[in-house]
């Protein structure tokens, strides 16, 4: 899959492909541009639709992550949205933080990972393969992470796309812009995901305890984090543990979710000025 992108601009989007398939890891930071200010001027010009951005984290085509993919992407296309995926293992994505995420360098004796972000969001200093990244975030209305749970929380290769992607010195966040001020206000995010287990193994009575508590560090503590409205995840349990049929319906029920990004009920978290200078929340006047 790797890159991947759909426009109504077809024209334009056939010489993007060409190039993007010249460089199957990453598209060219000049060339992601280039669309995106067609795109944008495509919209002002013929009415403004989804700009949709997903993340795929699943090393198998065939898996049921894929499929939700494919899903989500002939959906979105066919009611004339706009879709970029990045498929991480298919692009070879390093999800390995270190100095090769930048193309500057502020301190050469010591690595501060956010002393050296907020260097490179100063000076334009990301490597391309996360400045690629961050375009397509900035490009974006909704943000959709597809990955299955493992070990109760994002696959390595998702978790190290975060840690490169979202950066901090003010890029994706810092200097204050976090929670409901954050960089990435005004946008929407949802998690997309499948786990091996029943519902009732993630209720609040279960084993493994209830999903809003396993999702709570990705929903809030990176995606609301940020800026984002999250989006009550989609959740698919064991789906190879049931039926043809009853993928199918799973298939039907994500088609329906995906064309409602825009509206579909979305967390409520309290903004920062419900909570007092030690970062606790405030009491509520009787």
């Amino acid at each position: 899959m790797g890159f991947a992108a759909s426009s109504p601009c077809p024209d334009f989007f056939s010489s993007v492909a060409q190039i993007a398939l010249l460089d199957g890891r990453t598209i060219h930071r000049h060339v992601l541009q280039g669309w995106i200010d067609h795109c944008d001027a495509t919209d002002r010009l013929g009415g403004s639709k989804l700009r949709v951005f997903i993340v795929h984290a699943h090393h198998e085509p065939k898996s049921f992550n894929g499929a939700m993919t494919r899903e989500a992407t002939a959906a979105l296309q066919a009611a004339g949205h706009q879709v970029v995926v990045s498929d991480l293992y298919a692009m070879g994505f390093n999800p390995v933080s270190d100095r090769r995420n930048f193309l500057t360098v502020k301190d050469p004796e010591l690595l501060r990972q956010q002393a050296e972000e907020a260097y490179a969001a100063e000076h334009n200093g990301f490597a391309a393969d996360i400045q690629a990244e961050m375009d397509k975030l900035f490009w974006c209305d909704v943000l959709v992470l597809q990955f299955p749970l493992w070990w109760f929380g994002l696959p390595a290769i998702l978790k190290g796309w975060v840690d490169r992607v979202f950066a901090s010195g003010g890029r994706i966040y810092g200097g204050g812009k976090w929670y409901d001020r954050g960089v990435l206000r005004g946008k929407r995010a949802m998690c997309a995901l499948t786990m091996g287990g029943p519902s009732s193994m993630y209720s609040q009575a279960g084993l493994n305890g209830a999903i809003s508590s396993i999702l709570f560090p990705i929903n809030h503590g990176i995606l609301y984090f940020t800026g984002f409205a999250v989006i009550e995840p989609f959740l698919v349990h064991a789906p190879a543990r049931i039926s043809q049929e009853a993928r199918v319906a799973e298939l039907a029920r994500y088609r329906a979710r995906i064309l409602s990004l825009d509206s579909a009920p979305a967390i409520s978290y309290p903004v920062l000025d419900d909570y007092d200078e030690n970062y606790v929340l405030k009491k509520k006047s009787p």
